[in-house]
């Protein structure tokens, strides 16, 4: 099977693919049909299509009718060519299914840890979880649970909390999110690094960073 690697910014440049944001290294699409019926109509078209092309996306099925599909190139642990092919089709079976696109709803969630000694903690939270690791990172086997990294620091860090969420959001909806996130009696932290992420604050303290692709 032949394929080329696709960058997140070659992604948001192709055409035909409105339905369709980078999140996490992979294209994320979230359809609503009008029933859980014509959901699941819809997963048997993507499925038989996914099936013809040999390239699998993950889709997840919600009541009353959501329908939410991933898709990356597991050899490359990215998007390819592959990935924007299959895109394309499935927009036109959503599309040929009456489903509504909800292009703001794609998100990926990570927990971060900050620790010392990555290597001291990480074996707890594989046991505890039931995760395996990868690359220094711990997932769900299933690719259900959010991902958990371990962020090394240079000492250790007392007066901040150690675990923060890393909310990972369409690059178009960062903006209005982290207003949102302000709006509702959260404080920034720092907008240093935007557009790759900011980092927010509830009114106790504890962290999440809303984070893109863009600027990485």
């Amino acid at each position: 099977m032949e394929y080329t690697t696709v960058t997140a910014e070659e992604f948001a440049a192709f055409d035909r693919l409105d339905e369709w944001r980078f999140v996490l290294g992979a294209a994320h699409a979230h359809f609503r049909a009008g029933s859980f019926l014509a959901a699941a109509a819809l997963v048997v078209a993507v499925a038989e299509a996914a099936e013809a092309a040999d390239h699998h996306p993950d889709i997840d099925v919600r009541y009353p009718g959501h329908v939410r599909i991933v898709l990356a190139t597991h050899a490359t642990k990215g998007l390819t060519t592959l990935d924007v092919e299959l895109a394309r089709e499935i927009s036109l079976l959503a599309a040929r299914a009456g489903a509504t696109v909800m292009p703001s709803a794609p998100q990926g969630v990570e927990i971060a840890i900050d620790t010392m000694d990555a290597g001291r903690i990480r074996p707890f939270w594989a046991a505890v979880l039931g995760y395996r690791e990868i690359d220094g990172a711990l997932v769900d086997p299933l690719r259900i649970g959010p991902p958990i990294w371990f962020q090394q620091m240079d000492e250790p860090r007392n007066q901040r909390d150690r675990f923060h969420l890393d909310v990972s959001v369409a690059h178009d909806v960062a903006e209005t999110r982290v207003a949102a996130a302000l709006a509702a009696g959260g404080t920034l932290v720092t907008d240093r690094f935007a557009r790759s992420w900011w980092v927010l604050a509830d009114a106790d303290g504890n962290e999440a960073c809303v984070c893109t692709w863009q600027d990485r």
